[in-house]
């Protein structure tokens, strides 16, 4: 089966973070409009995610974590039916409001729904339209927009629940995908590759220098060239020799140079380059298997036709 398929839930957009949040539902509206447009929606095989359960969150995060989020969510609910705050701040950057929680679960849930039906044969690769993101989700913290790792708890899902034995966790949003880092460094089953705008947000960049990591620190207006150069000389090899029967993609798209939430120089083109990438490494080594996660982009127009783009590769369209 060569199908492409695309994830995502109304809970999505239910979950928000306060009037002129930078990670809005408008996101994933975006999104959608560009791929209905395009006719790109139409080739992609529509799939509904279940919720991940808790073992499957407990792969990447503490249990207190866990608890922790979904109580806070929880006292919303009753403060706000009391006349209390929409809202509770995890962080400077991260709220959370009472449709948080489940849509946390629900966004970690499609990357193991997609996990299940690519290692299925079900369908060739997927893209998960996701909200909240994840990589900045630490095993015992929530920041930077992020609530659980969605990525991390689905390449833990594939090689605890259905024994691969090595994957990949690639990661190209403009910021370090640190949550990502704590989870996976020192696991020789996971190999992260990233590249990231340093310094820049989160403060000090990679904080491990574990073998099984591939990190690419990027001066501020580094345009797409640099980086295709950088991702051929680092990334690619280390990924032949991991020979990843599976590939997950923390597909930010906030490096595009008409995000200002960055200031790197990609375009569409290079999204569509990094992922025709990914996808030759795939067919050689993991069967074609890929499943991509939303995570950063922020400025609507140029999100939605990089997302575009993305897909384009994944579904040969």
């Amino acid at each position: 089966m060569n199908a492409t398929g695309y994830y995502t839930h109304r809970l999505f957009r239910k979950h928000e973070m306060g009037a002129g949040h930078p990670e809005c539902p408008e996101r994933l509206a975006a999104i959608e409009d560009r791929l209905l447009v395009t006719g790109v929606l139409d080739v992609l095989e529509h799939r509904d995610p279940t919720p991940a359960s808790l073992a499957e969150i407990e792969l990447a995060h503490g249990r207190m974590h866990i608890a922790a989020m979904r109580g806070l969510c929880d006292f919303l609910k009753e403060d706000i039916v009391a006349g209390g705050p929409a809202h509770y701040h995890v962080d400077a950057d991260t709220a959370l409001n009472e449709f948080s929680y489940d849509a946390a679960l629900m966004s970690a849930g499609a990357a193991i729904s997609a996990t299940d039906a690519v290692i299925a044969g079900e369908i060739e690769n997927a893209f998960c339209a996701v909200r909240p993101p994840g990589h900045h989700a630490c095993r015992d913290k929530a920041m930077g927009f992020c609530v659980f790792n969605n990525v991390a708890i689905a390449a833990k899902y594939a090689l605890e629940r259905h024994g691969l034995e090595r994957v990949a966790i690639v990661d190209f949003d403009v910021h370090h995908g640190n949550g990502t880092e704590n989870i996976v460094a020192g696991d020789d089953r996971i190999l992260m590759c990233s590249f990231y705008q340093h310094p820049f947000y989160p403060e000090g960049g990679a904080l491990s220098d574990a073998p099984n990591l591939v990190n690419l620190p990027v001066p501020a207006y580094t345009k797409g060239l640099e980086i295709r150069e950088l991702i051929e000389a680092s990334w690619l090899p280390r990924l032949e020799q991991h020979q990843p029967q599976m590939i997950f993609i923390s597909a930010g798209f906030d490096a595009h140079r008409e995000d200002d939430m960055g200031q790197l120089g990609l375009v569409e083109q290079d999204f569509a380059w990094i992922t025709t990438q990914l996808k030759s490494v795939a067919k050689r080594h993991a069967q074609g298997r890929i499943v991509s996660c939303l995570e950063g982009g922020y400025d609507l127009s140029s999100l939605a036709r990089s997302v575009e783009a993305h897909v384009r590769v994944l579904a040969d369209v």
